[in-house]
Order: structure tokens, then sequence, then C-alpha cells
């Protein structure tokens, strides 16, 4: 389908570098890995003027019941043409009548509302290089024998079904795992990603194990610079801060569609997310 010039069509791996550049214009970090991986997990398309890629979009889907829209850029050059529309049109499209979440900036917020998105909370990022920090009791490097036991932590803490996300990121990158009474009771991923680590998502019941599990990170990743996102009442920003990664800015969580009827409170909650990296 097409808009004036553009052409829409079917994200592919010979486009991972121009949404490289795309994605580099806008000021995020993603490397060209960055966008395998989510790439991997995902469906999405371009848009095109001629052979030039001016904008993107990932949609990934976690079970029946929910899904993520990822990577929503379109070229600074290009804006007002109506394509960020024609991009998220084919995101819902995809998303097959799932309840649908996002990460929303400033800028691309005035048209997630039109389209019916309502915010749920408010997301901070957090990046630096930590000092030392004392790992946690009870934390260790996960073993294949520990992903299906993360995979219902993580179901718990976030309500969709991310088994395919897990099980990459325990191929891909580190999970560690906090153990009480010899049981998985939370979880946290450490990656590459962009100048340096990203560390998220981080499942946890309290805010002291979300800690406990980010400090054996930390201790694991000397030297490193490293990104955290987490949601601005889980209460770790001024603990984040005060382990050197410094608040620099974030965005605003948002869904639309699901259930509107009052969610129970979850068994663990889910404490940090990396929100560019795999929303």
């Amino acid at each position: 389908m097409q808009t004036d010039e553009i052409t829409l069509v079917g994200f592919a791996p010979e486009h991972l570098d121009s949404a490289v550049a795309l994605s580099s214009q806008a000021g995020w970090p993603h490397r060209r890995e960055d966008w395998a991986m989510m790439l991997a997990l995902s469906t999405g398309i371009v848009a095109l003027e001629g052979e030039r890629v001016v904008g993107t979009t990932l949609v990934t889907r976690y079970g029946d019941a929910a899904a993520t829209i990822n990577m929503v850029i379109v070229d600074a050059a290009m804006r007002g043409r109506g394509i960020g529309r024609k991009l998220m049109d084919f995101a819902l499209q995809q998303s097959e009548g799932r309840e649908c979440r996002l990460m929303a900036t400033r800028e691309g917020l005035p048209l997630y509302e039109k389209l019916g998105f309502r915010a749920t909370g408010q997301i901070v990022q957090h990046q630096g290089m930590p000092g030392e920090a004392l790992a946690g009791k009870d934390v260790e490097w996960a073993t294949a024998d520990d992903v299906a036991a993360l995979v219902e932590l993580d179901h718990s803490a976030c309500g969709m079904d991310r088994s395919g996300l897990i099980r990459l990121l325990f191929e891909q990158a580190r999970l560690a795992v906090l153990r009480q009474g010899g049981k998985p009771v939370g979880f946290a991923a450490l990656r590459t990603f962009g100048r340096g680590k990203v560390a998220g998502p981080v499942v946890a019941e309290t805010t002291d194990d979300a800690r406990s599990l980010l400090s054996f990170l930390f201790e694991a990743s000397p030297g490193a610079f490293l990104r955290v996102d987490t949601s601005e009442s889980s209460g770790l920003s001024p603990w984040l801060a005060a382990q050197g990664l410094a608040s620099v800015g974030g965005g605003v969580a948002m869904r639309r569609g699901g259930s509107t009827a009052a969610r129970p409170a979850p068994r663990v909650q889910t404490f940090a997310l990396a929100s560019q990296a795999l929303g």
C-alpha cells in the first residue's frame, strides 16, 4: 500500500542497517544486533521513499492476549506526512485484537492518545557506571533448569506470555536468579546493548529483592556502562541514582484495549524493563 510516494513493505534483515541509522538519528543507542534481536521476536514494516527507509515499526505478540509495539520511528525530514499514523495502523492490525502496550516519547504521545492509548505510568531511564555494590545473597546465574520457572514468574509479573523472550534472553544474554528455599522467586537479565549493557527485565516480589538482583548484575559488570529502565512508582530510582546511574529522561507507558476490569495485584512485580530494548 502507498501514501503519496511512500511504500510500506515487510521489515526484512536487509533493512537492518537503515533501521540503525534511523534510531541513531532519533538519539537512540541501538546497534544492529539490538535491532536483529527484536526482529527475531517480532513482525514489522518499513516505510520506503524509493529505496530509502524513512520509517519503521515492530510488533511483538506475546501469546493470544497482548502485544507490544516497538521502534516506531519516522525520519525527521519526513514527519508531518502521515507516515507515523500508517505505521501505527499496521501495528494495530498486526496485534489482532490483543491488548497493546508501548512506551511513548513526548513527540509520539499525541498520536497514541488519538489512537486510544492511555497512560499507565511513567518510566524513568537510568544510566551510568555503577560503583561498588554488595551483591545480594541467594542470587546466582540461572541454568537451563530454571527457565520454565522464570517464564512463569515473568507471566505473573507482566500478564503476558513472554516465554519466547525469556528463552532468547537465556540464549543470548545472562539471567540472574534469586532463590528462596532453593526455589526461584525472582530474576534479572543482563545483556550487551547500545554503548554498554542493559539490565532488565527485573522481576521480584519486593524492592529489596530487586536491589539484590541488580547489585549482583552490577558486581558482574565492573567498569561497564549500564542502563536500567524502571517505573516511577517502583521506588528504585533514588537507589539507582545513589549507585551512580543518573536519571536521563524516560517515557510514558501506555496501553490500548484489553480488559477494563480491575487488575489483581501481581504476586511478583516487574520492577524494571528495557523499554526500547524490548518493551
